[in-house]
Parts: structure tokens; sequence; C-alpha cells
């Protein structure tokens, strides 16, 4: 097998992963639109709304209409820009991020539970592979955010 065929079986791999969790962990209390304006937020701090909507690869309306309903909801705030008083900032709130971590606490408890269904010598092979992947899959994330960064726009 070669390196390409190996390269592609792992990034079928992630795919599937990817599937898994979106379709199978992810809770539905806020919409994927709203959860990951939010994890922008606090993975970047304050941003501008015309940056938000680019960055989340929505039209700017649709980016004020969910704004406005997050700071109705308390976990998003307005806040002025340090550097220029005419520009406001979205900032994720306290309880923004509170309901960050408990989708993310959901989202280990919904897989813990999946993971119960499966054989012992499964889980220790899951548990051994997480062992030597979790650095490499920690790099390939930061790698993802990176590039994200330099380019303005998610990976396609």
């Amino acid at each position: 097998m070669s390196d390409e065929q190996d390269f592609e079986g792992v990034a079928a791999l992630l795919d599937g992963m990817a599937v898994l969790a979106v379709r199978h962990l992810a809770t539905r209390e806020i919409s994927f639109t709203t959860a990951s304006t939010l994890s922008r937020l606090a993975r970047n701090g304050p941003q501008r709304l015309t940056r938000l909507a680019a960055e989340e690869g929505v039209a700017q309306p649709s980016m004020t209409q969910l704004v406005q309903r997050l700071v109705k909801q308390g976990l998003v705030a307005r806040v002025g820009d340090p550097e220029d008083g005419r520009v406001v900032l979205v900032s994720i709130t306290d309880a923004g991020r509170e309901v960050l971590r408990g989708r993310r606490e959901a989202r280990v408890a919904r897989l813990a539970a999946l993971l119960d269904t499966l054989p012992a010598e499964d889980r220790q092979a899951l548990a051994e592979a997480a062992r030597i992947g979790a650095p490499a899959l920690g790099r390939l994330t930061e790698n993802a955010l990176s590039l994200e960064r330099l380019t303005d726009e998610p990976p396609a």
C-alpha cells in the first residue's frame, strides 16, 4: 500500500469520525451556525459582525439577525473596539461559554455511552489509538485553525 493510499484511508476515517460527531453526537438545542459562531468568538475573541458573517459563510443580514437573537439570549454582547471607538465588536459572554461547555459535556457523555456498546477489545483498541493519535490530531486541528486565520476562510 502506498503512502498516498494510506493518507486517503486516514482521510476517509477522519471523515467518518466527523460524520459521527455531526450526525450522532451534536446536540440540537442550538443551530450549527450558532454553535460555530460562539466557538469562533470563544477561540478568536471579539470580532466585527462583517468578519463573523464572512468566516461563517453566511450573508451579513443573516449574521445580523443571529447576533440580535444571541444578544437577547445573553450569549453574546456588543462591545466597543478599543482601537476604534466607532466600531462595534461582537463578544461571547460567560453564558455563551457555558452553553459551549454544556454542549461539549453532552457530546462526551453521548460518545461514552456509544463506546459502551462496543466489546471491551474494541474499546481498548480505540483507547490505544487515541493515546497514540491524540498529539497528531491536536496538530492537525491547530494547522486547520492556522490555515483558516491565514486565508480568512475555512479550508475547503
